[in-house]
């Protein structure tokens, strides 16, 4: 469906960015935030071979070193409408933290900012926004003066136009995609995107600076 090819795009944007610095395959992921893209860019990050550890609400977070029960969350958030917190008392290994923020003292490999803006700690090596700008100009700064390979929101977040745009030349063109197909598409859209951000970083004297890139580009 296009709601959830449209969230799908952050990860796709974080798969094209390992090209650079390193595989998916294996890393642990932290994510903030439950909603659509949070739950869609979990999906992805596991389809790729990443175990995401942990999930988000307004109220707090949870961790689950086993990996998050993304059908779990699915069922929570978009059939019960219920809090985060519940997964906490049907999974056993499973911590709540009633803090928000305290999510991104977790430490990872990656981080993917869905919904909370808060600087991000705990030795991760890269960072793909998936909210509108979740990341505060000082942890930008800390991402950038460590070497943090950092997508932002400007990039990594450009997939739901892009899905709308595969929409209407689908429509336009009287034809039916199927999901795959509009998947594999997106995929290369955002491939498409980091390179000419990457490009541009160069260009501009700024290499592997994806927020200079994604300005210029």
């Amino acid at each position: 469906g296009k709601e959830a090819a449209a969230d799908f795009h952050e990860a796709e944007n974080v798969a094209a960015a390992q090209a650079v610095a390193a595989k998916l395959e294996g890393k642990t992921v932290v994510i903030s935030g439950s909603g659509n893209v949070a739950i869609y860019a979990c999906e992805k990050a596991t389809q790729l071979g990443a175990k995401v550890i942990t999930m988000s609400d307004s109220n707090g977070y949870v961790y689950d070193p086993n990996g998050i029960d993304l059908a779990y969350v699915k069922d929570l958030k978009e059939v019960r409408r219920g809090r985060i917190k519940e997964y906490a008392e049907t999974h056993k290994d499973a911590t709540y933290v009633a803090d928000c923020t305290k999510v991104w003292t977790v430490p990872c490999d990656i981080a993917l900012p869905c919904a909370t803006q808060a600087l991000v700690k705990g030795g991760c090596t890269v960072v793909c926004e998936g909210a509108n700008m979740p990341s505060t100009p000082e942890a930008i700064e800390v991402y950038l003066s460590n070497g943090i390979l950092y997508g932002p929101a400007k990039a990594s977040n450009a997939g739901g136009v892009a899905t709308s745009g595969l929409e209407m030349s689908q429509n336009s063109e009287r034809l039916s995609w199927s999901f795959e197909e509009v998947d594999a598409k997106l995929k290369g859209i955002m491939e498409g995107i980091f390179h000419a951000s990457y490009d541009a970083s160069v260009a501009a004297g700024s290499e592997g600076n994806l927020m200079v890139g994604a300005n210029c580009a």
